[in-house]
């Protein structure tokens, strides 16, 4: 199958102020991140709000955004706690339009090994499969065993890794197929991940850095260490406020908003920064200077109702 890309921005879903998906914002904000070095979009992940996203409104963020951004790749956010209606969602998401499809491991309820083995492969069934390992979220890790013995399967193609590891992770890269791909799920762990091996990012700071991200992948390839070097250091302070400030995405979709891009409100049981917290972000934000280059700034805002 084609590639899926080396960096994909893991999306936020915008909303209107009375708490609808604003589908029209989405639809520009999937074309900026991809005109700022995104190789795609993942929608209906974490960091669009999945918790709170129903299943109609997950398909129809499917639809409209691989509408938005023809020849790029759409990944779905179809995986649960539950698998057979994972597969459901996940069968929807196929039909309207998804490239692949980002599924978590199981959380919450704590699947053993052999459980998860067996949970990716009923997904495989349906698309091309990212799985997608998470400690800090699900509760249980995915270990590297388990993670190469589902990259054995022919439609399970890569997977997003937060686990923290860097022994774990350099594990899975040293064994798995050559066209199976990792990529990072820490946006701070994106060029360690690249040195032992790793594909690539699905990504929360390249709504606000996307082409510095690219650039710091691009020097890695090239060979050019210390500009990669670089670029992860200047990035770094971005990064480590968008994630310890408050829970993803409370950081970055308020910095969207303060920005000028219509995101939108949250849906509870998110709830806004408060002012002082806003202040440090946008101060650290504007501290890195011209590595952001956010779609607040490149897309047509008069264009995108936030209504």
């Amino acid at each position: 199958m084609a590639e899926i890309g080396r960096l994909l921005t893991a999306m936020v879903t915008p909303f209107t102020a009375d708490g609808a998906v604003n589908y029209d914002a989405a639809q520009h904000l999937a074309r900026g991140l991809c005109e700022d070095g995104s190789d795609g979009v993942v929608v209906g992940g974490t960091t669009g709000e999945s918790p709170t996203l129903s299943d109609d409104e997950k398909i129809e963020l499917v639809r409209r955004v691989k509408e938005a951004i023809p020849g790029r790749n759409v990944v779905a956010g179809t995986g649960g706690n539950d698998t057979r209606h994972s597969v459901e969602v996940s069968e929807r998401a196929m039909e309207a339009g998804a490239d692949a499809l980002l599924c978590v491991v199981p959380y919450y309820n704590k699947p053993p090994q052999e459980g998860m083995y067996r949970h990716f492969r009923e997904l495989a069934r349906v698309g091309p499969v990212i799985m997608y390992n998470i400690q800090g979220r699900t509760g249980i890790n995915m270990t590297a065993a388990t993670t190469l013995r589902a990259a054995e399967e022919p439609n399970v193609i890569g997977v997003k890794e937060a686990s923290g590891d860097m022994d774990q992770i350099g594990l899975v890269c040293a064994g798995a197929p050559s066209t199976f791909r990792v990529w990072a799920g820490d946006d701070g762990f994106t060029l360690p991940l690249l040195a032992v091996g790793g594909f690539g990012a699905i990504c929360v700071v390249s709504h606000l850095a996307g082409k510095a991200v690219k650039a710091m992948i691009d020097a890695h390839l090239e060979g050019r260490n210390d500009s990669a070097r670089d670029l992860h250091q200047r990035l770094l302070p971005v990064i480590k406020t968008l994630m310890t400030t408050a829970s993803n995405p409370i950081p970055v979709k308020s910095v969207l908003n303060e920005l000028g891009f219509p995101a939108g409100p949250f849906r509870l049981p998110l709830t806004p920064l408060p002012d002082a917290d806003l202040e440090r972000v946008m101060k650290v934000v504007r501290d890195a200077g011209e590595l952001i280059s956010t779609p607040a700034k490149s897309v047509d805002l008069a264009a995108a109702p936030t209504s």
